[in-house]
């Protein structure tokens, strides 16, 4: 399945802490480089979220982040009343000592452990972080399947162009070689003395053979059976498509270097052309 480098997703998830909420974004890279952003309360759990994305992900320079957003009023407060009973005794003391000393009771609630809220499970909410990096990742990954897609659509017109035009190129062979014949031939006769028939068949066996592209066509042919190909497989085929395509540029520019006709040099440049384009493509695949 084809997969596109860039998409986006995004989910949120009621826990006891509050709600949850993550997004992951991504574009081309020529490797898997994963940006993460935490709250302090799953810091320690970033190896694990790295660990996820990387073993669904191939890929692509991705940004993670999730949020916590504590539940408005649903903090349950509760008193420390050993630590109250401390303070109140040594309020006595004191008061021995400092008759004018008054405690207010706003002053007692702010010292440091008087009033203490529940904290919520940590485990429990690692274990939501998780769950809801899962439910983002299958978003993520169909959307990267839905762009790739379109991208192998894209490509595939393209091969078949290119397919078409190769085939082109061997209907005029026969006609361009008949061509280059009767050129060969309309010079040795204008010569003042009569070329050797052997010699004048050398001559053209080597012209012939600096034209000949049949085996240009046929590697042409091979790539784009070996593009078919890779376009239908599971694994990630970005960078098999990066070394592919680097074999048909070889082939059409040494096509487009022995062309001694107008009409096979506007098919090399339209060969270019259509290699271009994939490549542009193939850079967004996974």
């Amino acid at each position: 399945m084809i997969r596109s480098m860039t998409a986006f997703a995004s989910g949120e998830r009621a826990t006891d802490a509050g709600t949850l909420s993550c997004e992951l974004r991504a574009v081309n890279h020529r490797f898997l480089e994963l940006g993460v952003r935490l709250p302090d309360e799953l810091r320690t759990l970033e190896p694990g979220l790295r660990e996820r994305v990387a073993a669904r992900v191939g890929r692509g320079k991705l940004d993670l982040s999730l949020r916590l957003r504590a539940r408005a009023g649903g903090e349950t407060l509760q008193l420390d009343h050993a630590l109250v009973a401390r303070l109140s005794t040594l309020s006595v003391e004191l008061q021995n000592r400092f008759p004018a000393l008054r405690v207010e009771m706003t002053e007692l609630l702010r010292f440091p452990g008087v009033l203490q809220t529940e904290a919520a499970d940590p485990e429990r909410l690692q274990a939501d972080a998780l769950a809801l990096l899962d439910s983002v990742l299958d978003d993520f990954i169909a959307a990267r399947e839905r762009e790739g897609a379109k991208l192998a659509q894209v490509i595939l017109e393209r091969a078949d162009a290119i397919t078409a035009h190769a085939a082109d190129a061997r209907a005029l062979m026969p006609a361009i070689r008949a061509g280059q014949r009767q050129k060969l031939e309309n010079r040795l006769a204008d010569l003042p003395q009569p070329l050797d028939p052997g010699r004048f068949e050398q001559e053209l066996v080597l012209a012939l053979q600096k034209l000949d592209v049949d085996e240009e066509l046929d590697r042409l042919d091979s790539h784009l059976a070996e593009l078919r190909r890779i376009m239908k497989q599971k694994d990630a085929a970005g960078r098999r498509l990066d070394f592919l395509l680097q074999e048909f540029n070889r082939e059409a520019n040494t096509f487009g270097s022995k062309s001694v006709d107008a009409r096979t040099s506007a098919l090399a440049v339209e060969l270019k052309v259509l290699i271009d384009q994939i490549r542009e493509q193939a850079q967004n695949i996974e």
